[in-house]
């Protein structure tokens, strides 16, 4: 689920714990837990209501002043024959265990699991050996677009984002706005496996664009030389929404992360 990074702080503090989406079927489950943009949270209750019987309490527990105004913001992106669900969680307060995995550098014994694990993807998959393959080409080609990568393999998009998902649960990739990268765990299990230190590409500084925002925005962007929330304040928001492919909503989700940053643009 994508929140705007405004509900962050009524999310952690439990005043908000209702949203209300418009699907053609469920897209949440209760009792799973997901990650979202504004952190980890648990689905409790999953329902399908009718705006009728809405008031304006429901409104303000998913964040809104109104009905009107949440069933807009509901009905902006959706499928006419959509039907509204409501969708009751809460936040967990334990953080995200792939998050620390990925941190984490592993010891010889992991070293030798890591390797046992992606030989048997390898020699299970129905497609051919993939594992060890896909880990090379986002070490090579980190925050290169999924399709792009998968081309290089022959292959179709969504299967493949299937495997580096596979991947990342072993804590070994990083998704980014576009593309991927060798989480630190990775680097190291690819640096070790291999025999020898790759020269590694270096890690962004300082807070990362939200991924909301989009892949042309992201791409534009980083043309400009714009690659985390702390360069914005290098240009004035007018800049930013000169530029092509840096629409509406991306302007929006990046003055939400701005202001949740405590950053601005530069002055006018």
């Amino acid at each position: 689920m994508l929140f705007a990074l405004r509900f962050a702080e009524p999310i952690a503090r439990g005043e908000v714990d209702l949203t209300f989406r418009r699907w053609k079927r469920a897209q949440v489950r209760p009792g799973r837990p997901y990650r979202t943009p504004v952190g980890r949270l648990q689905v409790d209750e999953v329902d399908v209501v009718s705006p009728g019987e809405l008031q304006d309490a429901d409104a303000r527990r998913a964040g809104f002043d109104s009905v009107e105004a949440m069933l807009a913001e509901a009905d902006k992106h959706a499928a006419p024959d959509a039907e509204l669900y409501r969708v009751r969680f809460h936040k967990l307060d334990e953080p995200d265990p792939r998050s620390e995995l990925a941190a984490s550098v592993p010891d010889a014994d992991d070293l030798a699991a890591i390797r046992r694990r992606l030989d048997a993807m390898d020699a299970r998959s129905a497609h051919g050996p993939w594992a060890w393959a896909t880990l090379a080409a986002i070490a090579e080609r980190p925050a290169v677009r999924a399709p792009d990568l998968a081309a290089s393999f022959g292959r179709e998009t969504a299967p493949f984002k299937t495997d580096v998902r596979k991947l990342k649960e072993l804590g070994l990739t990083e998704s980014l706005a576009i593309g991927y990268r060798l989480s630190p765990r990775g680097e190291v299990v690819v640096d070790k496996l291999r025999g020898r230190r790759r020269k590694r590409p270096p890690r962004p500084e300082g807070a990362p664009l939200p991924r909301s925002i989009g892949a042309p925005a992201t791409r534009a962007l980083r043309a400009a030389g714009l690659t985390s929330l702390e360069s914005l304040g290098a240009v004035t928001e007018a800049e930013l929404s000169a530029m092509h492919g840096v629409g509406p909503v991306a302007i929006a989700r990046l003055r939400e992360a701005l202001a949740d940053a405590g950053l601005s643009y530069r002055p006018t």
